[in-house]
């Protein structure tokens, strides 16, 4: 079988080349504390090379971790923003009992000759202050508010 064997290595080998080996005889000599040298010596590097690329493996997580828990927030605020945003444009918008009251502010206007004094608009529809002024913000652009030409803190409302 060694035979063989060494049959097929001396194919490989150029003629001049080809020696008779004997697969009994030693090639290298080593002692067991030289092989782990050796060992050693090759796998150190590698075994410091995995570590670092352990540690840039586990940095990266804690980045990807972070940026996910920044993009959630962001997510978040843009919702919020979102909600924030109708809310205000519903708020713009007359709601139909300000568009009845509109209505009847507009005749209130009509029956005085197209203009009356706020304080007295507002006591005849009964509303609070607060909401007599979101009812007239809602109707600007049928009602024009201009200070009294006798008294400047008061307001007159014309109809346009």
């Amino acid at each position: 079988m060694s035979e063989i064997a060494l049959a097929k290595i001396n194919s490989f080998a150029h003629v001049a080349q080809q020696a008779e080996v004997s697969p009994e005889e030693p090639i290298f000599v080593l002692t067991g504390s030289q092989l782990q040298e050796i060992i050693n010596g090759a796998v150190q590097p590698l075994q410091a090379e995995l570590q670092d690329l352990k540690d840039t493996i586990a940095l990266h997580g804690e980045k990807i971790a972070a940026l996910e828990a920044t993009q959630d927030t962001q997510a978040e605020n843009e919702l919020n923003m979102l909600r924030l945003i109708n809310d205000l444009r519903k708020d713009k918008e007359p709601q139909p009992l300000q568009k009845d009251r509109g209505e009847i502010l507009r005749a209130l206007l009509v029956a005085n000759g197209g203009k009356m004094l706020a304080k007295e608009a507002r006591q005849k529809m009964h509303l609070s202050r607060s909401r007599f002024s979101l009812l007239v913000a809602s109707m600007k652009d049928y009602i024009e508010v201009k200070p009294y030409h006798l008294r400047k803190n008061q307001k007159v409302l014309i109809l346009k």
